[in-house]
């Protein structure tokens, strides 16, 4: 099985030649990486459209709450994400805790980054008098901007990448086998996800933002959220080689570390999605416009 995907690689696209770099340019010590401009885009465009939400009737917050919340959330994207890979992935860095400071050399977990988005998101809610799970349900809008732009970098960076394939769109990336092995043709698993997390779930949630009355139901965009990322999170893992801290072992070989995080997701989505009719209540906006009922 192995052998006919060697031998394909050769007809494949070459990762190499398709001239992409992880660096935009470097300019003396200073080094702008297509990684830091994802999260830059992710958190630019995002902040852009949850305004246009906050514009609509019974919105959970002001437009002035905007600007903080965004604060909260960058925080929590950074320092979730960062502990989410170290105690998820890499707990040995606990042993070397300047590791954990090095952002730099990469390495970031997205379920890690939603814990720490989630708690930022509660915190702000409470010093602010708001409804944190309404607040919850506009930023779930947003999220699948910074997905999308977060696989092209890992996409651009070459990392990341799809198990050996022999599918027609197969790309052979580089290093991925020990050096003297051929490189293997591999699923671009990097473009799945940005189509599936970033494309697919951003219509998913800009149909029952505008479309239905699902933001009058507290937590049901949220649970949209948790269970699209979820389920299209657990089926590229299918895709997708197993990191490779986890080789040989039950992570690897059984379920991926990625699609056990799913679960609880998963699980959450249908929660909030079952049981937000139940939540529905007359909503009274922050700011503006009359009361929706």
């Amino acid at each position: 099985m192995i052998l006919p995907i060697f031998a394909a690689a050769a007809s494949h696209i070459r990762f190499e030649d398709l001239g992409l770099h992880p660096d935009v340019f470097s300019i003396g010590f200073f080094t702008l990486r297509w990684y830091s401009l994802a999260y830059i885009a992710g958190i630019v465009i995002g902040w852009w459209y949850l305004l246009k939400l906050l514009d609509q009737p019974g919105a959970p917050m002001a437009r002035r709450h905007a600007d903080d919340l965004v604060f909260y959330a960058t925080l929590g994207i950074i320092l979730g994400g960062r502990i989410g890979y170290v105690l998820f992935y890499a707990p040995d860095m606990l042993l070397h805790p300047l590791r954990i400071l090095r952002l730099w050399d990469g390495g970031m977990s997205f379920h890690g980054g939603v814990i720490g988005t989630s708690l930022a998101i509660i915190l702000f809610a409470r010093r602010n008098g708001l409804n944190w799970l309404r607040i919850h349900d506009y930023v779930a809008c947003v999220v699948p901007f910074g997905l999308f732009f977060g696989r092209l970098a890992n996409f651009v960076n070459g990392e990341l990448w799809g198990k050996p394939t022999d599918v027609p769109w197969a790309i052979v990336f580089s290093r991925t086998v020990p050096a003297g092995v051929p490189e293997p043709a591999r699923h671009p698993s990097q473009l799945y996800e940005a189509g599936l997390e970033g494309v697919a779930l951003f219509a998913l949630l800009y149909f029952f933002f505008w479309r239905t009355n699902a933001r009058y139901q507290p937590g049901k965009l949220t649970g949209l959220f948790l269970l699209g990322y979820g389920t299209a999170r657990f089926v590229v893992e299918f895709f997708r080689e197993p990191d490779s801290q986890f080789a040989g072992t039950f992570f690897a070989t059984t379920i991926h570390m990625g699609q056990v995080l799913c679960l609880p997701m998963i699980a959450g989505g249908l929660y909030l999605i079952l049981t937000a009719p139940g939540r529905r209540q007359r909503v009274e906006p922050i700011a503006g416009g009359q009361s929706v009922a």
